[in-house]
């Protein structure tokens, strides 16, 4: 259970931080960009002992995909995801006294772009993850260059979608917005997740012994 704890409180924690400066400056590219890049180290080097700081159901799905995660934690893991990723959106709707606007994803009105930016931003992001943890003297770095893989894809996705690269990142904040918001949530779902899966078969080609 404290994996599952770590993964709410971590996701959490990404939605409050990440997508409340988004709302604060009005999705100032540089400023949201280091809001989630650097929520993700902070919460890597707090949480990453217990649970991994997948924080992700992409980063799972990458992970689970390669033989990295049991089914039982995969799904307990993406359960504690979504979870906390609506209790962010909660905290940060009480924090603004308003749900009008929570840093929600949005298509822009051109879905096949949407599409295609969120599954290669989430397939850079996931081969990162998979690649950089897949040897144990990274360790020490990992979070740092997780994050900032992250604030990287950010610089380019937000002028797209807002970047998601992440399911319960977008969810919660989705169902409390509504409107537009919710109506291009799917978007946020399938894209990331198919680029999770491209990403672990690029990972399982790479290192598949001979």
């Amino acid at each position: 259970m404290k994996k599952y704890i770590a993964e709410f409180l971590g996701t959490m924690l990404l939605v409050v931080i990440g997508c409340g400066v988004a709302v604060y400056t009005e999705a100032d590219v540089v400023a949201t960009s280091l809001a989630f890049g650097l929520s993700i180290v902070a919460i890597a080097y707090s949480f990453g002992c217990i649970s991994g700081c997948h924080i992700n159901p992409a980063v799972s799905t990458g992970l689970f995909l390669t033989g990295k995660m049991k089914s039982k934690d995969y799904v307990g893991y993406l359960v504690s995801q979504f979870l906390g990723g609506f209790a962010g959106a909660l905290i940060l709707g009480a924090l603004y006294g308003s749900f009008s606007s929570l840093g929600a994803n949005s298509a822009n009105g051109n879905m096949i772009v949407a599409l295609l930016v969120e599954c290669i931003l989430t397939f850079v992001f996931v081969s990162c993850v998979l690649f950089v943890t897949s040897d144990k003297d990274n360790s020490n770095i990992a979070g740092l260059v997780i994050g900032l893989t992250l604030a990287l894809v950010h610089l380019l996705g937000l002028g797209f979608t807002g970047t998601s690269v992440n399911p319960a990142r977008s969810l919660g904040v989705a169902i409390l917005q509504g409107g537009s918001a919710l109506k291009d949530v799917w978007i946020f779902m399938v894209a990331p997740i198919a680029g999770a899966f491209l990403a672990a078969f690029l990972y399982n080609f790479m290192t598949k012994k001979r």
